[in-house]
């Protein structure tokens, strides 16, 4: 059996014993010196010399973080990142110079190119950047997930853009300072750059919708899919009373004349946006046409109706998934939207709930068929963003 010929401890070396090391250490197994004279002063000295540089050397060379502080890096993402788009401005000083960053559409090599597409973003499109969560991914790897909702002002109609998804952030080992920052858009399956599904998703974005300056119900993006988005809805107020069919009409002359006065008080309400007519079950037998009340009164600050088949209900909100669409929205086409919505969604694993929702944001009397706003809802039992 083969043994090494390294000694088991190996005795402490200085200028003046190296000729006491074993000799395997310093000499092929056979080699036997005669004689081994000590070290000469100036020998001495420039052996010292040596040892004394190495040990500066060692001194002065920066030592390398051998971890990070995960929390701390989480904590702070979540404060800076509300400053993206305002005066402030998030701290570039926790960025590598070299910074790299990318997504579908915009690449910058450095912290100046970075904050640069910042400041670009801010001037032209005024976004409203919302942080959903920040969590530790990888060994040197932060993530977040966010909804940005955008207008172009450059264009008269101001078209709202909005993108989903989430940024692998990268951790320089070296400095603990962010190396590289991509971005996933949850709308498109290409999001390497340069994508050209990307600037299809952007240029698709910006066709004129037309929606009036009135209230609607309160909600958040959380996710924008190819074919719809996901909302958070707040609850809301409706007057409502039976229709007819998804796209009918039938009843909107009673729940419309009940918030021009025609109520217990005689008391004239803000009109809203959009009317809402809703199916409660899959063969649309039993529908309900909706105008939504304003949301600065509770339930039971509102007079009450003067005819017996109107109702006020509170809806609850919750989660919704929505698809929109322009054009005068005839029966078929609601049903077809309907249909096409709830198979994307049974293909993404999402959980739908019975009936669906017709929201018809115009007065079609008043409003050309191709920038009229409608949208067809499905209220969801579930949704997570992780």
């Amino acid at each position: 059996m083969a043994t090494s010929r390294f000694p088991a401890t190996i005795p402490r070396w200085s200028a003046t014993n190296v000729c006491q090391l074993p000799t395997p250490f310093l000499s092929p197994p056979n080699y036997r010196p005669k004689s081994c004279a000590p070290l000469r002063t100036s020998e001495k000295k420039s052996l010292k010399w040596v040892i004394r540089l190495r040990s500066v050397a060692q001194e002065e060379s920066p030592s390398k973080p051998t971890t990070f502080d995960a929390q701390q890096l989480v904590d702070f993402l979540y404060e800076d990142l509300r400053h993206l788009f305002d005066d402030q401005g998030i701290d570039g000083t926790a960025y590598d110079e070299r910074v790299k960053f990318t997504d579908p559409i915009t690449k910058h090599d450095s912290i100046s190119g970075y904050l640069f597409n910042i400041a670009m973003l801010r001037k032209l499109f005024n976004p409203d950047f919302q942080l959903h969560w920040v969590k530790q991914t990888g060994p040197y790897e932060i993530t977040t997930r966010w909804t940005m909702v955008m207008r172009f002002v450059l264009l008269p109609w101001n078209p709202e853009l909005v993108f989903t998804g989430t940024s692998v952030m990268g951790i320089n080992p070296d400095n603990n300072k962010f190396c590289s920052h991509a971005d996933y858009w949850d709308s498109i399956k290409n999001n390497e750059h340069f994508s050209v599904e990307g600037l299809l998703d952007m240029f698709k974005q910006l066709r004129p919708y037309k929606t009036p300056d009135l209230e609607t119900p309160k909600y958040q993006i959380l996710k924008r899919a190819a074919t719809y988005e996901v909302r958070k809805y707040e609850p809301f107020i409706v007057v409502e009373t039976n229709g007819d069919k998804l796209s009918g009409s039938s009843g909107f002359n009673s729940v419309a004349g009940y918030i021009f006065g025609k109520n217990s008080t005689a008391e004239k309400i803000p009109m809203t946006t959009p009317v809402f007519t809703q199916a409660f079950d899959p063969e649309i037998s039993k529908v309900s046409i909706q105008i939504v009340l304003p949301s600065e009164k509770d339930i039971s600050s509102f007079p009450a109706p003067n005819e017996a088949e109107i109702n006020l209900r509170k809806v609850e909100g919750g989660i919704a998934a929505v698809t929109k669409f322009s054009g005068k929205p005839s029966e078929d086409i609601a049903l077809e939207k309907e249909k096409s919505l709830r198979s994307d969604l049974v293909r993404d694993g999402l959980k739908t709930k019975p009936g669906c929702l017709l929201a018809r944001y115009n007065d079609p009397g008043r409003t050309w068929n191709f920038i009229m706003r409608n949208e067809v809802l499905i209220w969801l039992e579930e949704f997570s963003l992780d």
